[in-house]
């Protein structure tokens, strides 16, 4: 006598093989889809970064000639920022998690979200063939700038286009998340008892939807440039430079907050489940989320002090740097107080989420020396600017990126990993990224500029031991991914409620039913309300 399988999304037996997964409609393969492809490209971008760091180990050439380091650092950008961190928790734990977290049984969209990953990896394709035709690989930095991005005999064109690409996949994202935030809702979730994962997502998608059309006209003039050759930032025709990093921080310090947003989501679910406490000041947190996208959309100009602008402006773009930091700041004093006299384990999905508090702590208070334009003129364009960006993206949100895999992964696999290795896997990484980055906040301190293929003597010791922090880094990466993925495969079974949560997610089967939910729920309560959810 055979027994049928169980019933979840792992044995949706409409199609079979690669097939069922590419033209999927089910919002957990479309967000497995996303987080296998993310994950990738992080990969590729993780070894271009360690070549990156092998060249600077030491002055003079080491692996590489000029050009191909100014190819490799404008790829390694592109692929981190583009292909892996803007649409890494949107795409990849969006789709997993936000639908089955507000009681729907999938986005408002499904097909539309299938669109949206096409289009992701369509814009992925272009940008990888960019490399390879064309005069090869962009060498202008992932910001593209004028006028050296319209001159250069590199493949920037199609790069631009495949950016382009990628814009249109995240609005059609945004619009699917707000409306499913708002229409799909299970009875009882009202929006004070939204999850703060999800309320993070929901200011996310705004911020796609209204900044992103801004980088897509940007890319069109640059397309126009160096085919139409339209003059519109050529000063010798009537242009300015100046206006094109005007519109392209206009949706790139916002996009800061697509990539963050999400990241401190995460951070607001794990913290109250591995403190045992329901979070402190919740409404805060939710309207802090709204508060950092609209003030985040208002302080591009900080980018721009050395360029010229007036003092007035420079002085409004300062304030509003400050008052921008003021929300981000409730929600590090809110998640500390939720773990004040809580009942901490130590988990990894909470080492990682503790790791994302100090790290961003450090990139965001640093950041405040970049908003001040006294101190930002002496180390603009240094690698100070290049640790702090990496504190605040690879601190904040890869670390919570790994915090959200150990934490909600093993609930779609039915599997779970070797605590053990992934705590040596964590102490590695902390360890490794430190030495990594805070070295080159002390070379940008001592002068050492950014993007420069070689450098002074004196800048050598400290380059030797950021390399060597790359290394420690990278160790810690092959561990965790190794004992993550070694775990969700053939790792003890994840049944029930191990973590103690108290979301709608942690009270489906796991992995996951087809349709989400065996019954419509009911909400009566809050998102963090433990009361009876102990653990086993």
């Amino acid at each position: 006598m055979t027994t049928a399988p169980p019933d979840n999304f792992w044995n949706d037996t409409g199609r079979t093989g690669i097939s069922s997964w590419i033209f999927s409609t089910d919002h957990k393969r479309i967000g497995l889809l996303y987080f296998y492809s993310v994950l990738t490209f992080f990969l590729v971008g993780v070894a271009l970064g360690l070549l990156l760091r092998i060249e600077l180990m030491a002055p003079g050439r080491t692996i590489m000639g000029p050009q191909t380091y100014n190819a490799l650092f404008t790829v390694h950008g592109v692929v981190m920022i583009f292909l892996f961190i803007l649409p890494g928790f949107p795409g990849a734990f969006g789709n997993l998690v936000m639908p089955i977290q507000i009681g729907a049984r999938d986005v408002a969209f499904p097909r539309l979200n299938l669109f949206s990953w096409w289009l992701y990896l369509a814009g992925a394709v272009i940008i990888l063939v960019s490399l390879f035709t064309g005069g090869g690989a962009p060498d202008t930095g992932w910001t593209f700038y004028v006028p050296f991005s319209t001159r250069t005999g590199t493949n920037v064109s199609l790069a631009v286009v495949g950016v382009f690409i990628l814009g249109f996949s995240a609005i059609l994202t945004g619009v699917n998340f707000v409306t499913t935030i708002h229409r799909l809702r299970a009875e009882g979730m009202t929006w004070t008892r939204l999850p703060l994962f999800t309320w993070s997502l929901y200011a996310t998608a705004w911020v796609q939807i209204l900044a992103t059309p801004i980088l897509a006209i940007t890319l069109v003039l640059i397309f126009s440039e160096r085919v139409l050759g339209t003059g519109l930032f050529d000063p010798s025709r009537g242009g300015d430079p100046i206006m094109f990093q005007h519109l392209f921080w206009i949706y790139s310090h916002p996009a800061v907050y697509i990539m963050i947003l999400p990241a401190m989501g995460i951070i607001s679910d794990i913290i109250p489940v591995f403190s045992r406490k329901p979070i402190f000041g919740y409404k805060m947190i939710a309207f802090s989320s709204l508060a950092i996208a609209a003030a985040g959309s208002l302080v591009w100009g900080h980018h721009m002090f050395t360029s010229g602008m007036s003092d007035n402006a420079v002085l409004v773009f300062s304030f509003l740097t400050f008052i921008v930091a003021i929300p981000s700041a409730i929600k590090v004093f809110n998640w500390v107080s939720t773990l004040y006299k809580g009942s901490i384990s130590l988990e990894a999905p909470m080492l990682f989420a503790l790791s994302f508090i100090l790290l961003f702590s450090i990139g965001g208070l640093t950041g405040l020396i970049l908003g001040a334009a006294a101190t930002d003129v002496h180390v603009h364009d240094t690698h100070f600017v290049v640790g702090h960006f990496h504190y605040v993206m690879f601190g904040g949100t890869g670390f919570a990126f790994f915090a959200a895999m150990h934490y909600w992964l093993p609930k779609f696999y039915g599997r779970t990993y070797s605590q053990r290795g992934a705590i040596v896997a964590w102490a590695l990484m902390f360890v490794g990224f430190n030495v990594l980055y805070f070295s080159m906040k002390v070379l940008g301190m001592k002068g050492m500029p950014r993007r420069y293929y070689d450098y002074l003597p004196e800048f050598t010791t400290l380059n030797l031991v950021s390399t060597i922090g790359s290394w420690i880094l990278a160790i810690g990466l092959l561990i965790m991914l190794m004992n993550l993925f070694r775990g969700l495969f053939r790792g003890t079974p994840f049944t029930g409620n191990p973590w103690g949560g108290a979301t709608l997610e942690w009270s489906i089967p796991t992995p996951p039913p087809t349709e989400n939910f065996i019954e419509e729920p009911v909400v009566t309560h809050g998102p963090y309300d433990f009361t009876g959810t102990g653990r086993p």
